[in-house]
């Protein structure tokens, strides 16, 4: 077990590492691959960084506590994920183009051809924050699975994936990043795989594992049982915020980079479809198997149910497959890590620092600071993975998404006013988490819909603005 699973990690490494013969050694290569990635390793570097240990371990934590309804999440986030993709990928390669710019704040700032310094220093900043958190879950992630399968300290994991991202980022910057991206999500789509056919074969069938399902009380309910309103509308409510959850992926910098890397805009259909049949597979299985392991793992009082797939796979699976499950586990954590490290150097050398560093020597030498701050934060987090990945996720896309989707629809809203989103929209999404209603309504949908208003209402007073300034030159 131990050697199977240390032989993939030995394989990821390498990879990254061999990315150094494409270096060019410059800041455009380090953070964007020069804009020479094919559609392939877009769309599947994109779904495997989307696609984390928040997958392996929240999502299957989440669905053993919630039964069936954790199908709407599935279904809502690829929905929302999927309509985003429509109109805003293309776009934001053609305005990467444009600018020259190398990192995700930086395009946004500078959509107009205007640089809103600003602007770009607040998208940066917001970034490093919430990005470091994100970072620090998928370590945790990482650490649990490690923690359970092989009862190493649960700081070991976290440990381990910090140096291994540190190592292949360094060498090769997001092509490193991308290269093993690729690897890992065969690797997690083969491991979460082999898990869901000798689960189903071990209870008789999908038949017997339906069975075995409909005596867990409730276990099969079409919806939660904490809905905002009774019935098909807070049903409907709940999926559709959902919907809000994967609409977010347009405020992760760490994935949209991946889009921004692309070799050529008018290839996006390309990469739109690699990404969405891998990710509409590999979600459907971490589903089932989440369900799965309500009927292994019975005891939900004593147990904590974001260790479910690891525990699962130890009572099912032979020692290599558990090594391989395992490595599927820690390149699902390694493949966002990655990503969300190199997104805060670029925020850190690109968008915050008042001169841009070009040395890519020193663009390394943030990265592993980067890393360090990441393992910290993971060390002393007590958070679940699920909370915080939402939490980081939520915040990123009530901060940026409302922006963005203006800029893509050929809006032209001000620094003051693209702030000021900004500022509300974060806000909203905090204060809903505060107060607790994320479990009913995800808080991200309000934080977006709050940021959508402030822009809305920034046009309209500019517009009526506009309109007295040639009332006036016409009475004059």
């Amino acid at each position: 077990m131990v050697l199977s699973f240390l032989a993939f990690l030995g394989l990821f490494v390498a990879i990254g590492i061999s990315s150094m013969i494409k270096s060019r050694g410059t800041k455009q290569d380090y953070y964007l691959a020069s804009s020479s990635v094919s559609p392939a390793l877009v769309g599947l570097s994109a779904v495997a960084t989307n696609n984390s240990g928040y997958m392996f371990i929240g999502v299957i934590g989440y669905t053993y506590a919630t039964g069936l309804a954790s199908i709407w999440l599935m279904l809502g986030w690829i929905l929302g994920d999927f309509l985003a993709s429509t109109f805003v990928h293309s776009r934001l390669r053609k305005a990467t183009g444009k600018t020259l710019e190398v990192s995700y704040a930086g395009v946004l700032s500078n959509w107009q051809g205007s640089q809103f310094v600003r602007l770009q220093r607040l998208i940066a900043l917001i970034s490093l924050t919430f990005l470091i958190a994100y970072a620090s879950a998928q370590l945790v992630a990482g650490s649990k699975a490690l923690h359970v399968l092989f009862g190493w300290p649960s700081a070991a994991g976290a440990v381990m994936g910090a140096v291994m991202v540190a190592l292949y980022c360094v060498a090769g910057g997001i092509r490193a990043s991308i290269w093993t991206d690729v690897a890992q999500s065969i690797v997690m789509i083969v491991a979460m795989g082999v898990l869901l056919l000798v689960a189903v074969d071990s209870l008789g069938g999908v038949s017997g594992a339906i069975d075995r399902m409909r005596e867990v009380e409730g276990f099969l309910d079409w919806f939660p049982q904490d809905l905002v309103l009774p019935g098909l509308a807070g049903g409907l409510i709940f999926a559709i915020s959902w919907m809000f959850a994967g609409f977010s992926v347009i405020g992760q910098p760490h994935i949209m980079v991946r889009f921004m890397a692309l070799s050529d805009s008018g290839r996006m259909r390309q990469a739109r479809l690699w990404y969405y049949l891998w990710f509409i597979a590999f979600y459907a299985m971490a589903t089932g198997v989440g369900m799965l392991s309500r009927i292994y793992l019975a005891d939900t009082a004593s147990f904590d149910a974001e260790l479910a797939l690891p525990t699962m796979a130890l009572e099912l699976l032979s020692p290599t497959l558990v090594g391989l499950l395992l490595a599927g586990i820690f390149a699902a954590t390694m493949s966002t890590a990655d990503s969300l490290v190199l997104s805060c150097s670029a925020a850190v050398t690109h968008d915050l620092l008042p001169h841009n560093i070009e040395n890519t020597v020193l663009l390394k030498m943030v990265t592993i600071l980067v890393t360090l701050g990441a393992l910290v934060w993971a060390l002393v987090n007590s958070q679940t993975v699920f909370s915080l990945v939402i939490m980081a996720w939520s915040g990123l896309a009530s901060a940026f998404a409302p922006l963005l989707i203006v800029l893509c629809l050929g809006g032209r809203p001000g620094e003051n006013a693209s702030i000021t989103a900004i500022l509300i929209g974060l806000a909203t999404a905090l204060f809903w988490r505060y107060l607790g209603w994320q479990g009913a309504v995800y808080e991200g949908m309000a934080g977006m819909i709050s940021g959508l208003l402030v822009l809305g209402l920034f046009r309209i007073f500019q517009r009526q603005s506009v309109g007295e300034s040639l009332s006036a030159e016409g009475g004059a």
